[in-house]
């Protein structure tokens, strides 16, 4: 998949990098606690299929069960937050800030935004949701 993958990422020191062969719709801005912890402010990610994610470089590549039905992948060498994986779905979370540049995509909407910080405010005008996202129909 080396020449044809369409985004390409890793993590800040380069000793995680991952190819993803789909193209997303966008990217989604996660205000839930959990997301906030783990990246610091908001988690913003883009999420494709599960088998369209190549991981390259992965010695340092480590997760951590952050609930019940999920578990986070960061660096454990530069302690970047690069993915969310859901135990029992076929799509996999990547955490936009992690992209190579340019990506060419936006930001769609933002999910769990009654648990934002305190200290922001979500005023871009894009679409909202208490909680998480509609399944879709």
């Amino acid at each position: 998949m080396s020449g044809d993958a369409t985004l390409t990422g890793g993590c800040l020191c380069g000793a995680v990098r991952y190819e993803v062969a789909e193209r997303p719709m966008g990217v989604v801005n996660c205000h839930c606690g959990q997301c906030r912890r783990f990246h610091g402010h908001f988690g913003a990610y883009i999420t494709i299929l599960r088998e369209t994610v190549v991981i390259k470089a992965q010695d340092t590549l480590s997760w951590y069960r952050s609930s019940a039905k999920a578990q986070r992948g960061f660096c454990s060498r530069c302690g970047s937050s690069l993915f969310w994986s859901g135990d029992e779905s076929g799509l996999f979370d990547i955490a936009a800030g992690t992209l190579d540049q340019p990506t060419g995509l936006t930001t769609l909407r933002h999910i769990y935004a009654e648990d934002q910080g305190d200290y922001y405010a979500i005023d871009d005008g894009l679409e909202r949701f208490p909680q998480g996202a509609p399944e879709p129909p």
